[in-house]
C-alpha cells in the first residue's frame, strides 16, 4: 500500500511561556493524512492551532524552544527525526509553503526573479542562468504578465495579488509534491482572491499536487478543498469530506462557525427602529433639498460633491478618486466596495478630513468643511499599527478626549472605562498594552477610541478583513448595536461583499476612482446593473462545494 503524502499522528505542540519552564499547549493530539493530488483545509478561528500544525510539517519549530510530541511524516520523511540536511531537502524539494503576508516574506532589496532563482539553486545543482530561466518559467506559469521583464521588479512594484503569485511561483520552483498555503488570500480583494484560488486548483489538476490550505474563511475552503479539518483550541473537532461537513455538521462548534459566515444570499442584520432617510446622491453644492412636508429637509451627516484626488506628477499622475458624489444620513450605513486600488480608502479619508480633496467639496450637517472637523472619526483596518505599542490602550482611547479640551483626569478615565465596557471589554483593560489583546479585542479598542468624542459619523476602513469569521460577526454586531443606540452614521469600506451586505442599508460600488453603481443593498446585489458589479459578485466564494466548478466557469467567462 502506497504511504500517504502526509501522515500526522497525535501531534502535540507546546510553546514556552515566561522563564520558569512553563509551557502552553497550542496543538493537542491532532491526527490526519493527506494523499497526493488531494486538498485538505484546516479551518478554525485565530488561535485554534491551524498555522502551528502547518509549520510543524516542515519542522519550522526547531530552535524555538517548542516541545513536540507524536509523529509527522511528509513524503516518507520523519520530520522530528530528520537531520538538518534532510530537512533542507524536504523544504522546497518535497514540500513548500506559501505564507499569509507576501510583503514580509519577500526581501525588499532584491528582484523577484533573483529571489526565486536563489531558492531553485539551493535545492538543485544548476547554473545561475538556468535558475533565472526557471524563475521566469514559474512566474509565467502563475500568470504574471510579461514574466521576463517583471522578474526584474522588486516586491514593492507588485500589487498584493501579484506578490502572492510570486510566492506561489517560488514554492513551485523545485517541483514539490506538497503545497502548504497559510491564509493565502486573507488580505486580497474578492476578484484577486478568486484568481489565486483558481490558480491553486489548476496547479493541483496539472501537477497532482497535494494541498494543505490553512484558512479561517469557510467559503474559501468550500471552493478549494476535498476534505476539511475543523480545529478549536488546538484540538481537531470534526473532519470529513467538505460537502458533508458543510451540509450536515456534527459538532456544535462547526455549526456555530458556519452560522457566523456572512453570505451573499443571507439576510441583512435587523435594523430595529433605524430611520429610513430616503437617501439620495447629491447633484452639487447648490442643491437645497425640500422635505416631504414642504419645509427644509434635515441635511445628511456628510455629503460629498464631485470629490477628486490625484497622486503622482506629470504623466504619472493618477486619479485615485475621480468626481465622486454621495450622501450619508444619520442612522444609516453606506457600504463602499471595490477592488484594491479602486479609491475606497482615499474617499473615506477625504470624508473624515485626513486628506484634502484636489477638487470638490465635503459638507457635514450641511456646512462646507475643510480638514478634520468635530463629529467624525475613523476605525482603521490594522489596529496593531494604529495603536501606539508603548502606551496603554486606555491612554490611546483618551487622546481624542484630551484633544477636545478635557483636562479632568478622573473624568477622562471614567469616560474611557465606560467606553471599554460599551465595546465588550473590561474597565481594568485600561492599563494593558496592545500586544496583550487578540486581534478582535484590538479592533474593539479602535472602535472605543472612535466613539470617545461622541461622533455622528464613523468611517470604518476594512475593519474586519484580517479577522476570522466569528470575530468578524462579533465586531459587526457591535457596530450595529452601537448604531442603534447612538444613531450614528457609518461608512463601511470593505472588499468582502458578503460582509457589506450583512451590515449595510445602501452600497456604492467603486472602480478606478468612480462610483459605477449605487443603490439599496438588496437591489444592487440581487439585480446588479453594471458588469463590474456582476464581476465582483461572481468572485465571491460560495458556501456550497457543489457550486465550485460552475462558479469557476462563470468567473472565466466574466473575467474574459
Amino acid at each position: 500500500m502506497t504511504p500517504s503524502l502526509v501522515e500526522v499522528t497525535d501531534l502535540v505542540v507546546d510553546f514556552p511561556v515566561g522563564g520558569a519552564g512553563e509551557y502552553v499547549r497550542a496543538v493537542d493530539a491532532v491526527s490526519f493524512t493527506l494523499e497526493a493530488g488531494r486538498a485538505l483545509g484546516l479551518v478554525g478561528e485565530s488561535g485554534s492551532g491551524k498555522s502551528t500544525v502547518a509549520t510543524a510539517l516542515l519542522g519550522l519549530h526547531r530552535g524555538t524552544g517548542a516541545r513536540l510530541g507524536g509523529t509527522v511524516r511528509v513524503g516518507g520523511t520523519d520530520v522530528a527525526a530528520a537531520s538538518a540536511a534532510e530537512l533542507r531537502r524536504l523544504r522546497g524539494g518535497t514540500a513548500a509553503m506559501v505564507f499569509q503576508d507576501p510583503l514580509s516574506s519577500l526581501d525588499p532589496y532584491y528582484a523577484i526573479g533573483d529571489q526565486i532563482a536563489e531558492v531553485h539553486r539551493i535545492h538543485a545543482d544548476v547554473s545561475r542562468r538556468a535558475a533565472r530561466a526557471r524563475a521566469v518559467e514559474v512566474l509565467d506559469r502563475v500568470g504574471i504578465p510579461d514574466a521576463v521583464r517583471r522578474s526584474r521588479a522588486r516586491p514593492h512594484e507588485f500589487s498584493g495579488g501579484m506578490r502572492q503569485r510570486a510566492l506561489i511561483a517560488m514554492a513551485l520552483a523545485c517541483e514539490p509534491q506538497l503545497l502548504i498555503a497559510d491564509e493565502p488570500t486573507t488580505a486580497l480583494d474578492v476578484t484577486v482572491q478568486a484568481q489565486i484560488l483558481d490558480l491553486l486548483h489548476g496547479l493541483r489538476e496539472e501537477r497532482g499536487l497535494g494541498l494543505l490550505l490553512v484558512t479561517h474563511d469557510v467559503g474559501v475552503a468550500a471552493e478549494s478543498v476535498d476534505e476539511v479539518l475543523v480545529m478549536r483550541g488546538g484540538h481537531a473537532v470534526e473532519r470529513g469530506e467538505v460537502a458533508s461537513v458543510l451540509a450536515a455538521p456534527v459538532e456544535p462548534y462547526t455549526r456555530a462557525l458556519l452560522a457566523a459566515v456572512p453570505r451573499l444570499d443571507g439576510p441583512r442584520r435587523s435594523r430595529g427602529a433605524a430611520p429610513d432617510p430616503a437617501p439620495r446622491t447629491p447633484a452639487g453644492p447648490e442643491v437645497s433639498p425640500v422635505g416631504p412636508d414642504g419645509g427644509p429637509e434635515v441635511p445628511p451627516v456628510v455629503e460629498a460633491f464631485g470629490l477628486r484626488r490625484e497622486f503622482g506628477r506629470g504623466r504619472r499622475k493618477v486619479a485615485a478618486v475621480a468626481g465622486v458624489s454621495l450622501a450619508v444620513h444619520a442612522g444609516e450605513t453606506l457600504g463602499i466596495v471595490g477592488e484594491s486600488g479602486s479609491g475606497k480608502s482615499t474617499l473615506g479619508r477625504m470624508l473624515v478630513g485626513l486628506l484634502e480633496p484636489g477638487s470638490g467639496q465635503v459638507r457635514r450637517d450641511g456646512v462646507p468643511v475643510t480638514g478634520i472637523a468635530s463629529g467624525v472619526q475613523m476605525v482603521f483596518q490594522d489596529p496593531v499599527s494604529s495603536l501606539n505599542p508603548r502606551r496603554s490602550v486606555g491612554e490611546s482611547i483618551a487622546d481624542p478626549l484630551r484633544a477636545a479640551g478635557e483636562r479632568d483626569a478622573a473624568a477622562v478615565r471614567a469616560r474611557v472605562e465606560e467606553l471599554l465596557l460599551r465595546v465588550g471589554l473590561e474597565a481594568e483593560h485600561y492599563d494593558r498594552y496592545p500586544h496583550e489583546f487578540s486581534g478582535g479585542q484590538r479592533q474593539r479598542v479602535g472602535i472605543a477610541r472612535a466613539l470617545a468624542p461622541r461622533p455622528r459619523l464613523i468611517v470604518c476602513d476594512e475593519p474586519v478583513s484580517a479577522l476570522d469569521v466569528t470575530t468578524q460577526a462579533q465586531v459587526t454586531a457591535l457596530l450595529a448595536e452601537l448604531q442603534r443606540e447612538l444613531g450614528i452614521a457609518l461608512v463601511f469600506i470593505a472588499h468582502d461583499l458578503a460582509v457589506v451586505r450583512r451590515v449595510s442599508d445602501r452600497v456604492a460600488v467603486m472602480r478606478a476612482g468612480e462610483i459605477v453603481e449605487e443603490g439599496p443593498v438588496d437591489e444592487v446585489y440581487d439585480r446588479p446593473a453594471h458588469a463590474y458589479t456582476r464581476q465582483l459578485l461572481a468572485a465571491v466564494p460560495a458556501l456550497d462545494p457543489g457550486l465550485a466548478a460552475g462558479r469557476r466557469r462563470s468567473r472565466q467567462e466574466v473575467f474574459a
